[in-house]
């Protein structure tokens, strides 16, 4: 027996993406069922070889539904992950809505997957677990391995978000101002963000907090203190750039113990879910553009760094669509199911 999949906000970037990672991943569904606003109800999308209809989340009913992927903002998940989860479903939530919340996993499986099986084991559990901001996804992946071997102490992370982050919206802005300075000598009136993106970078992402960080400044913080080590001292500049998809990340970690670019190397080649590609030539070295479509977090630039004890800079790129958001609750599913987790109309019989 397979699974019943609801994909809540299956006409946006990250809900089509959803379908086409559960496609390409041959997830042992049985039924996958797009779920949209009222305005898209009937909306064809793609899922794998075959043509879902969107249906209304206001009258859709979740009981015998094992898993609802939800990608359709804060708002439409505070609104209704709990009374999805109150009907036995499992939410998996896009959204920063349940992130800090403490009764919520925040899971990326290469590094706390093991938090599920207290959670699973849990009769009280709230049954919803979280998926972290995209940029922090992609960083913790890479700070795993290399916080087990030397115990990090501090990261300092810049971040090259792209537009597609911000949606459908962002990508339209982004391709309009471009289109429209080559043939106008104009990229016209931008409503996404608070300035021109098309051939410019913009040093905020969110809105601006107290303090003078963004709120996806605080993200990278807090959610990288839950997920890894609560010890961790973090500081994060958020960018945004005129990339249409994926995000990368310039860190600078400081260790406890000593640890050198070659070590850190050889431990990030034997990591799940992190590719390599680290020559030190021109072009030896990952960008968004290869980012595209894979599964894993690229690591390149890996070098010490001498003006700390115990210092290494590297870089860090992924496709935010997918490690950043799709996939990712894609594989909290897939740990959850590796860890015992049975159908629901299969528990009923």
């Amino acid at each position: 027996m397979g699974y019943r999949v609801a994909v809540v906000g299956a006409t946006g970037n990250v809900g089509r993406e959803v379908l086409n990672i559960l496609a390409e991943r041959k997830f042992p569904a049985d039924e996958v069922i797009a779920l949209a606003s009222s305005r898209s109800i009937g909306r064809e999308i793609s899922y794998g070889d075959k043509i879902l209809k969107a249906k209304n989340l206001d009258d859709f009913d979740f009981k015998g539904v094992d898993f609802a992927i939800m990608s359709a903002g804060g708002t439409i998940s505070k609104e209704w992950a709990q009374r999805i989860a109150a009907s036995g479903c499992i939410v998996i939530d896009n959204s920063s809505y349940w992130r800090y919340n403490s009764d919520v996993p925040l899971v990326v499986p290469e590094v706390n997957g093991n938090v599920l099986d207290r959670w699973l084991a849990d009769p009280k559990r709230l049954n919803i677990i979280a998926n972290p901001n995209c940029s922090t996804a992609q960083l913790v992946v890479a700070l795993k391995p290399l916080h087990d071997f030397a115990k990090i102490k501090r990261v300092v992370v810049s971040t090259y978000q792209s537009v597609s982050g911000a949606g459908k919206e962002g990508v339209d802005e982004l391709w309009n101002q471009t289109k429209g300075i080559f043939v106008n000598d104009s990229p016209g009136q931008g409503n996404k963000f608070p300035k021109q993106i098309a051939f410019n970078v913009i040093p905020q992402i969110d809105v601006f907090m107290e303090d003078g960080y963004t709120k996806e400044e605080w993200k990278v913080l807090a959610e990288t203190k839950k997920i890894l080590d609560p010890k961790i001292k973090v500081t994060c500049t958020a960018v945004r750039v005129p990339v249409f998809v994926g995000h990368s990340e310039a860190v600078n970690i400081e260790f406890e113990n000593p640890i050198s670019a070659d070590e850190a190397r050889d431990i990030l080649r034997e990591a799940p879910g992190i590719s390599v590609i680290d020559k030190r030539e021109a072009g030896g070295y990952a960008t968004p553009v290869e980012s595209v479509g894979e599964y894993d977090t690229f690591v390149s630039r890996i070098r010490e760094d001498n003006t700390v004890e115990n210092g290494l800079a590297i870089w860090v790129v992924s496709d935010n669509l997918r490690k950043g958001a799709a996939l990712n609750t894609i594989q909290i599913a897939e740990e959850l199911i590796a860890r015992g987790l049975q159908p629901r109309k299969a528990a009923a019989a």
